[in-house]
């Protein structure tokens, strides 16, 4: 039986904790988890399942690199939950108009969204919790999702979602994204077969921006959100996303709402698909 040395913060905390399993990598498993979520969109359990049987072979030296340094420890210290950050609207809106923060309320609040909701989501998968700094990791990746969509300019339309799915694969690489965000990207191509969208142009544009910013999840984020947006976009080196908005103006020109995809895709050619 071949054993760990553990390794620790300063303060103490482990970074991954022995309890937790060992990942093990199974393209078949995430294949079929992947034609589940097919046939139940809204089943976002089959989700998490695809990103378990397609761990990254990098994820832990990430993790390793941010947590076990000093400004791994700043963070932790500063932003220990960015739920309770990112849902005070009343503090963020205290920043100037134009902010990051402003644009973070206003999509969170369009859209009906909330951190909180997204963790709640989450633990009603049921997934055991561990005390390590893996956990943390984690979460953080899991709560600035929304913010993703805020800084890129991606919606949640179903090619917005799949380019900050890929936009994230460019930052943090691993199989489960690129399998759900080109596989999604293509199930839009092929329902709207006749239109001249650059769908996976948009994609690939997604992923070649994520791959040149700097990643997001080692950002300060109390300090993100009190940038101007312009600003904050050319810091972290994150274009206009052109290619994503060719798509939504083709669409519109061709009678398709990129936000309502299932009543454009109610056609003989999308049935048959």
């Amino acid at each position: 039986m071949i054993t760990t040395a553990l390794e620790y913060a300063p303060d103490g905390t482990v970074l991954r904790h022995p309890d937790r399993p060992q990942p093990k990598y199974s393209l078949p498993k995430a294949v079929g988890h992947f034609r589940n979520l097919m046939r139940d969109k809204e089943d976002t359990s089959e989700v998490f399942k695809i990103f378990e049987a397609l761990p990254s072979k990098n994820f832990m030296p990430r993790v390793r690199s941010l947590m076990l340094s000093d400004w791994g420890e700043k963070l932790r210290a500063s932003e220990p939950n960015l739920p309770d950050i990112l849902d005070d609207h009343a503090e963020l809106r205290k920043t100037p108009k134009g902010s990051v923060a402003h644009a973070y309320c206003d999509f969170m609040e369009r859209e009906g969204l909330t951190a909180a909701g997204l963790v709640a989501e989450s633990d009603a998968l049921g997934r055991p919790k561990y005390n390590d700094l893996v956990q943390w990791f984690g979460d953080r990746s899991r709560d600035t999702h929304d913010l993703f969509h805020v800084l890129t300019g991606y919606g949640r339309d179903a090619l917005g979602e799949q380019c900050v799915l890929l936009f994230t694969y460019g930052q943090s690489p691993s199989h489960g994204h690129l399998l759900i965000g080109y596989a999604g990207a293509l199930n839009i191509k092929k329902s709207l077969a006749r239109s001249n969208a650059p769908v996976l142009g948009a994609a690939r544009q997604a992923q070649r921006t994520g791959k040149g910013a700097p990643r997001l999840i080692e950002q300060s984020i109390r300090e993100l959100l009190a940038m101007d947006l312009h600003e904050a976009r050319a810091m972290l080196k994150i274009p206009e996303p052109s290619v994503y908005r060719e798509c939504h103006r083709i669409w519109r020109e061709e009678g398709i709402d990129p936000y309502d995809m299932l009543a454009s895709e109610n056609t003989p050619e999308a049935v048959a698909a």
